[in-house]
């Protein structure tokens, strides 16, 4: 009997349960018996598994979140853990594990590789878009559809009461979200890490914005986002490792302008819920070819999206570097700044 084993690692989003869809579908097409591992690598420290069939991924296409449960836990920084994955994968008789995640989920994947202690395969999913392995990951798309509706949203309610909005949005590292969302959403300014701010040019930019009778702005910014020569601790606020910067960003604002300004922080609310069709479309896309590197015994391999075309990486390729943005999108998005 062929088995297939699926798990879905690290932070959940829209998508996931369109690949774990594909792969029951194509895996029984194929004559695979898919097992689903509960809870990311916890499932298989623990040996939590269940078969999943046709019943149970019925009309779950449109669900967000992942029916299989997710867990942020890396077994690499435990001995202990990695021998109880050795041999429950081992006892399993699974002909190999299909790893649905991050960064730090394919990273543990590409460890077990290594040491052969399972045979993987990868699916990219990041909402900050960030593997560099691939052109998309699933869950981005989704993402940067909710940052741009609370955009749309947040428009009226700051061009009725004269106000300046920050909107923060994920992104701890890359600003992917930041970008596209701001662009398709209208923002007036768009702050990312990859390029550290100075407040004093962003106040400049909105002081000369009201002089052209533009009482309002929009101003979107990635939740990584390094400051200038602002004090880590200012007036109350002190800086955590990510997060807050949205009130750091009003702060500074209202102190050398006078404009009221408020925050929106959208935080989980961008991993949340219903997935885009292109979500769903290429979540879809991802398991069934996820599904096909395993027959062909291509572990330690990645799903990759290049030109709309599915292709295989190397894990280690996949997970050497963060994609940061698009330097030509992010100057075509500052045409439009303030």
């Amino acid at each position: 009997m062929r088995k297939i084993g699926i798990l879905t690692g690290g932070a959940d989003c829209p998508g996931l349960n369109s690949v774990i869809r594909a792969v029951v579908r194509k895996g029984m097409l194929e004559g695979y018996v898919v097992t689903g591992i509960k809870n990311g690598w916890l499932g298989l420290i623990e040996n939590d598994m269940r078969i999943l069939d046709l019943r149970v991924t019925s009309g779950i296409i449109d669900r967000g979140g992942t029916i299989l449960g997710t867990s942020r836990i890396n077994p690499c920084e435990n001995k202990e853990s990695i021998e109880n994955i050795t041999e429950n994968f081992k006892r399993s008789g699974m002909d190999g594990v299909i790893a649905v995640g991050g960064e730090e989920t394919l990273k543990v994947a590409l460890a077990l590789h290594k040491e052969n202690r399972v045979k993987v395969v990868g699916v990219p999913k990041s909402i900050d878009n960030a593997l560099s392995g691939t052109d998309y990951a699933f869950g981005f798309d989704t993402a940067v559809n909710i940052a741009t509706e609370c955009i749309d949203r947040l428009h009226t309610t700051a061009e009725s009461h004269h106000r300046i909005m920050v909107i923060e949005v994920m992104g701890q590292y890359t600003g992917w979200i930041a970008l596209e969302a701001g662009m398709a959403g209208g923002a007036d300014i768009i702050l990312v890490p990859e390029f550290p701010v100075d407040m004093n040019q962003v106040c400049e930019s909105l002081k000369k914005r009201h002089e052209r009778g533009k009482s309002f702005s929009i101003i979107i910014v990635a939740e990584g986002t390094k400051l200038i020569g602002y004090a880590e601790k200012s007036q109350g606020l002190e800086r955590r490792r990510f997060g807050n910067i949205g009130e750091l960003v009003a702060k500074s604002i209202e102190d050398a302008t006078g404009f009221e300004t408020r925050v929106s922080v959208l935080g989980h609310i961008q991993r949340g819920g219903t997935p885009t069709a292109y979500d769903r479309l290429i979540g879809t896309r991802f398991g069934i070819k996820a599904v096909e590197l395993i027959q062909q015994n291509k572990f330690g391999k990645m799903v990759s999206l290049r030109g709309n075309k599915l292709q295989d990486v190397d894990l280690e390729e996949a997970v050497k570097q963060r994609k940061t943005i698009d330097i030509d999108l992010y100057e075509t998005a500052k045409v439009f700044f303030a």
